[in-house]
């Protein structure tokens, strides 16, 4: 896609009200569009409505065949529950949050210790994202074995759990997505 097709997209977003994500292109002429409600910093979250992606997908489809962009279909949403984080930016609004990020390489070589609950050569990790003195840290807390059913797990013991933090710049990233946890009726999943 050419981008000033992007960029009449991002101004078309932009004059609803609304900022862009992401224009993708795939096979079979699916055009996908991503967008979000701006950011106030300080401010609640808010989130795209089906009515917000109808708006746009009305107006794109307008905008589109006036400029004669070639597509098939159409597709507008919201980014999601896990919804990948693209800039350093993205980082800062979503500190405090469960994230999972993927490095470009594996921490450590083979025979060096890297610290305790972190394998070496690993890559993937899942944890709360918070501000460090030098760029950005991931922390979790190891997994507690579960109890047999019907014990009591005391409070000491899950407090012994060990916390890690891996700290990290955002060059050193291949992707991070916020962890996808939703909680039906009091149970979490993720």
């Amino acid at each position: 896609m050419s981008t000033s097709y992007q960029a009449v997209i991002e101004q078309t977003v932009k004059g609803l009200g609304l900022d862009l994500v992401e224009v993708q292109r795939s096979a079979g002429g699916l055009l996908r569009v991503t967008i979000e409600l701006p950011h106030v910093t300080g401010e609640p979250e808010q989130f795209v409505q089906v009515d917000d992606c109808e708006r746009v997908t009305r107006q794109l489809q307008y905008v589109l065949e006036v400029e004669g962009v070639d597509y098939s279909r159409l597709e507008v949403s919201s980014p999601g529950i896990d919804r990948l984080l693209r800039h350093e930016l993205d980082l800062a609004r979503f500190a405090g949050e469960v994230i999972d990020i993927t490095l470009k390489n594996p921490i450590g070589q083979a025979g060096q210790q890297v610290g305790q609950g972190i394998t070496v050569s690993r890559r993937k990790f899942r944890g709360m994202l918070e501000k460090a003195e030098a760029g950005w840290q991931i922390v979790w807390r190891d997994e507690v074995k579960p109890a047999k059913p019907g014990a009591k797990v005391s409070q000491k013991k899950l407090d012994a759990a060990a916390v890690n933090a891996l700290g990290f710049e955002w060059h050193e990233i291949r992707e991070a997505r916020l962890a996808p946890i939703v909680s039906f009726k009091g149970r979490g999943i993720n």
